[in-house]
This record gives structure tokens, C-alpha cells and sequence, in this order.
């Protein structure tokens, strides 16, 4: 079994005679780095399922080439080499690239603005407990790997509107910090390519993404104010309180439901519509709500289970992962019941 530096981030250009690698060996060398390869798969689609789907096809290419292992550079650089054209490769056989919203947003108006970006109907949230394994203290080099701002779903939308050498050399440059020539060396172009995409790619970023959100204030805790907040959240859609929940949001509140066309402009619409669901005289009355709280890309969010006339239970109905600015939420991302098991979220209530 060979012995390998599985925590250095450099490649090593210097060609190495290979080793030999066993089942065991092989094992060793690469499990530690799964969580991170399955991140770095899911910035380069926006798809949780596709992530996993790259990953498991990274480690079987890594298996087929395990005898090209060196033993000099890293074991996390060889096998992000292989996540990176993994990816590319996917994206080459199913083009994807956002697509023009395919209806009119509900509540906009003739002066509404036209929103960042266009539809992305594949993105999938990424839950949180799956981020803890790969996110080091900040005093460690590779802190940034799980920098908020780069898993947060606003950047995910944003970086799928970059053609998919551009987004992989934005992740390797901005988002992992490698340097001009790790990234040429491992995407198989010249510096002076890799630098072109990554002043490209960093123009289109800087349209697409929403600004920063602004701090919560000095006496606040950032993490307690978005936990009182979703609590509140949890309070308005169990008590069917459309008014208290007006309150939470920012008037120009944008909702979005990948894979939906279906999304909203404002704070009216959205409590028209919570109205509508709320009301058992309305023909868009869903039942009585329960909710549980819940962490999806570093982003607050509320888990919803609706038991309609009838049922005994409370079944699974959306998971709302918010964008919070200024303490209210900006953003609401609505995704189907489909993502609960893999937040370990419970089949009924």
C-alpha cells in the first residue's frame, strides 16, 4: 500500500514513476476527499444529483488510472483533475446553459426590472450537514473551499451562466485558490487561456450576483438572527398568518420554484398567494401547514409539510431556502418534496 501526502494542494509538474495501488491503498488514498469532490462536482452543475453522480464517476476513473499516480503531487490534486474533466465531459454530452424565464413573473409590472439571471431549471439545494466535513477552520489554507458566498445559491445561478471552461477555471482560481498555472496544467491550456477565462468569467459574475448581503449590526449575531427569523417563518405558516409573515419580507421579494417556470415579483403577489393557500374557501387552499427548520448551501431555510382535508398526517410539500439582506428575506428558492431524504428530513409529520 502506497504511502502518499493526501493533504497537500500543490501539483507537481515533475514527472514521477507510478506506484502500485491496491484495493486497500486505493481506498486510503481517495476516501478522504469525497465530501469536497462532491461539492466541486455540485458548483460546477448546480445539480445535487448529478454532483453524486460525478463523484462516484471521478473515483471509477481514478480506479481505472490509478496507475498514473505518481506519489509526488497530491492525491487531492490528481483527483481533482479527474472531478474537473469528469464534469466538463458531462456538460459537454448535456449542454446546459440557463434559459430566458418561459413566462412572465406573477406581480410584475411595466417598471418591474428584469431579474439577475434567467432559469436554471436543474439547480438543487445542497444541504449543510454535508458541508460540515469539508469546511476547515477559516486559520487553515483551504478555508475558502467552503467560503459562504461560493456555495450560497445565488452564486450557483450566477456561475451557470458561464460556458463550462470559464466556470471551471473561476472555481479553481477564485474559489479554490489555485494559481494560473495549476489551473492551465490541469484543464490542459495554455496560462495565457486560463487567465483570458478567468477575466471573462469574473465580468459575467459581476453582472449576475446580487450585492452582499449588508451585516446584521454590531450587537447582533448573524446566526441567531436568521435562527429568530425562521422561527418566525415556522410560527406564520403554522398559525396561517399571512399578515406576520408579510412582515418578514422585503417588498420587492422574488420567489422562484426550479424546476417551475411558475415565479413572483413582490410582496403583494407573495401574500395574495399565501392568502389563497391559507383560506379554505379558496379553490388553492392546500390544508394546515407544519414546518421544521433547515440548512441548505450555508443559507437559512423551512421545511414544509401540509396535511390536507382529510389526511391523518402532514406529508412533505416545499423546501424555502431563503436569501436574507438587511433581516428580511430577499429571495425564497422553492424546491419540491423530492430533496427531503437527502436533508434527513422525516417522511410525515
Amino acid at each position: 500500500m502506497a504511502t502518499v501526502d493526501t493533504n497537500a494542494s500543490q501539483p507537481d509538474a515533475e514527472p514521477a514513476t507510478a506506484i502500485t495501488i491496491d484495493d486497500e491503498g486505493f481506498a486510503a488514498l481517495v476516501e478522504g476527499h469525497r465530501r469536497e469532490l462532491q461539492v466541486h462536482c455540485y458548483r460546477m452543475l448546480g445539480s445535487f444529483e448529478d454532483a453524486e453522480d460525478l463523484v462516484q464517476e471521478t473515483y471509477l476513473r481514478a480506479w481505472r488510472k490509478r496507475e498514473t499516480f505518481e506519489g509526488r503531487s497530491s492525491a487531492r490534486s490528481w483527483l481533482y483533475r479527474i472531478a474537473t474533466n469528469a464534469c466538463l465531459d458531462f456538460l459537454r454530452r448535456n449542454a446546459r446553459m440557463p434559459v430566458a424565464h418561459r413566462q412572465p413573473a406573477l406581480g410584475a409590472g411595466p417598471s418591474t426590472p428584469p431579474p439577475p439571471t434567467d432559469e436554471v431549471p436543474w439547480l438543487q439545494p445542497f444541504p449543510d450537514h454535508l458541508l460540515d466535513p469539508v469546511a476547515p477552520p477559516d486559520s487553515q489554507p483551504d478555508s475558502q473551499i467552503m467560503a459562504r458566498e461560493t456555495i450560497e445559491l445565488a452564486f450557483l445561478v450566477a456561475i451557470q451562466h458561464l460556458p463550462p471552461q470559464q466556470r471551471a477555471v473561476l472555481i479553481l482560481r477564485d474559489v479554490l485558490n489555485w494559481s494560473a498555472n495549476e489551473a492551465a496544467t490541469m484543464l490542459d491550456i495554455s496560462v495565457a487561456s486560463a487567465n483570458s477565462a478567468l477575466q471573462r468569467a469574473r465580468a459575467t459574475l459581476k453582472d449576475r450576483l446580487p450585492p452582499r448581503p449588508i451585516d446584521w449590526g454590531p450587537a447582533t449575531d448573524p446566526a441567531e438572527a436568521e435562527r429568530a427569523l425562521m422561527q418566525r417563518c415556522i410560527e406564520a405558516l403554522e398559525k396561517a398568518d399571512a399578515e406576520n409573515f408579510a412582515k418578514l419580507v422585503r417588498e420587492d421579494v422574488r420567489v422562484t420554484m426550479p424546476p417551475d417556470p411558475f415565479w413572483i415579483v413582490g410582496r403583494d403577489t407573495f401574500v395574495a398567494g399565501l392568502l389563497a393557500q391559507f383560506d379554505p374557501a379558496s379553490p388553492a387552499y392546500f390544508g394546515e401547514w407544519r414546518a421544521l427548520p433547515a440548512h441548505a448551501n450555508m443559507q437559512p431555510a423551512v421545511a414544509g409539510y401540509v396535511r390536507r382535508p382529510g389526511d391523518a398526517v402532514y406529508r412533505p410539500q416545499v423546501l424555502n431556502v431563503f436569501r436574507i439582506e438587511d433581516g428580511m428575506i430577499a429571495e425564497i428558492t422553492a424546491f419540491p418534496p423530492e430533496v427531503f431524504p437527502v436533508f434527513n428530513l422525516p417522511a410525515t409529520l
